[in-house]
């Protein structure tokens, strides 16, 4: 007994000390946006301090903040409802029926996440200058869209395996086609793998900043790209990107929490057979 209580508190202590290492870059941020210049320059580090929403009132007042969170959210929602749309039927077709080019098929979908960003910056820059796309909303979403489909039908895939086929013969019984079967059978049962899904993409949309910094100029620039705007060669205002990191990670965080009762069961389901 004392050898179990012991391994559950060394376990228990493990996790406390995993959950701190995750959470203190984001208590670091925060914490940060409510110090003053000397504060945050101070060595050793200054623990306790009177808080300030001077970094926030700046950033309220930069236009140019809120124009790129409004970029930033056009273009991550868009992204995930088309990855979404596009990327669940492919999913349920690679996981029900057996077809030529299959295999190939489903090789590409896993070897498009292996390729580097910055390999594709330059002729993606290239073709969108040749179409007139450059600081346009579209050009990020069929970027993004490129990466986040291959993420989606992965996750996807893996959920409808999961799915017991006997639902669709039984379903097929009482004459249901094929589009029944995908909306009433498989789209409500894969919803947890389809939730997960959906928040990689949201957040890698939304974190993105290689193409949103080589596509863009002044219209459609994103948040991160004006995060990383405050940079100069004189000056590093930290309190100032503090403050715009945790505006930029509030929505985020929403949108995380909101889809959250599907997530833990989307990553296990299908794990098992």
């Amino acid at each position: 007994m004392n050898s179990k209580k012991l391994g559950k508190g060394l376990h228990l202590l493990g996790l406390l000390a995993f959950l701190a290492f995750t959470l203190f870059p984001f208590y670091w941020m925060v914490a940060s946006s409510f110090k003053d210049q000397t504060d945050l320059l101070a060595s050793p580090p200054v623990w306790t301090f009177i808080p300030t929403v001077a970094n926030y009132a700046e950033v309220w007042q930069d236009d140019k903040v809120f124009g790129a969170i409004r970029n930033s959210l056009i273009v991550a929602s868009c992204t995930t409802l088309l990855a979404v749309a596009m990327g669940a039927p492919a999913a349920y077709s690679l996981a029900r029926f057996q077809f030529r080019g299959k295999k190939d098929l489903w090789f590409w979908f896993i070897s498009n996440r292996m390729i580097s960003p910055i390999v594709l910056a330059l002729p993606v820059y290239l073709l969108a200058q040749s179409a007139g796309l450059l600081d346009t909303h579209l050009v990020l979403i069929l970027i993004y869209l490129s990466f986040c489909l291959p993420i989606v039908v992965w996750i996807c895939t893996d959920q409808f395996r999961s799915i017991p086929p006997d639902l669709e013969q039984a379903a097929r019984l009482d004459n249901a086609n094929q589009w029944d079967i995908f909306w009433r059978i498989y789209l409500p049962l894969g919803l947890p793998g389809i939730a997960v899904s959906a928040i990689f993409s949201f957040i890698f949309s939304w974190n993105e900043l290689l193409y949103a910094l080589v596509l863009t100029r002044s219209a459609v620039q994103t948040a991160p790209v004006i995060a990383t705007s405050y940079m100069s060669g004189y000056e590093l205002p930290w309190g100032k990107i503090m403050a715009t990191g945790t505006i930029i990670v509030l929505p985020v965080t929403i949108f995380a929490l909101f889809v959250s009762r599907h997530m833990v069961r989307g990553l296990t389901m299908g794990a098992t057979k």
